[in-house]
């Protein structure tokens, strides 16, 4: 599967931004998803996860409430809704695609975009 990430751009402090991540190749719905994010200079970070049915789904502490991930295996796509941004948001976001069962290790995704920036400014 091949996955496309996009909707990232430049935003103010308490705005909202939605990405998108397309897939290709092979239907989403055989995938757990899960979003990922890099600051400079930091370690890739866990961010948001959702199993293949939507039934189960994970949130980064620092992210809860204010993030939302979602899936529409119909238009192969899965979305990460992002509400009240603050600056240290700022970082390059990345989705990815696990065959088997939701997690938030990243060494269990097999499959990654290629990132969208996102920048929050105070």
């Amino acid at each position: 599967v091949q996955l496309q990430a996009s909707g990232g751009g430049l935003v103010q402090a308490g705005g909202s931004l939605r990405l998108s991540c397309a897939a290709s190749g092979r239907t989403v719905s055989r995938y757990a998803m899960a979003w990922f994010r890099q600051s400079p200079g930091k370690e890739r970070d866990f961010v948001a996860a959702i199993s293949r049915s939507a039934g189960r789904v994970y949130y980064a502490d620092s992210v809860k409430v204010r993030f939302t991930i979602s899936r529409d295996n119909a238009k192969n796509t899965v979305y990460l809704q992002m509400n009240s941004l603050k600056p240290e948001d700022t970082a390059v976001y990345y989705c990815a695609a696990d065959p088997d069962v939701v997690t938030t290790d990243q060494y269990e995704y097999d499959y990654w975009g290629q990132g969208t920036l996102v920048t929050v400014s105070s």
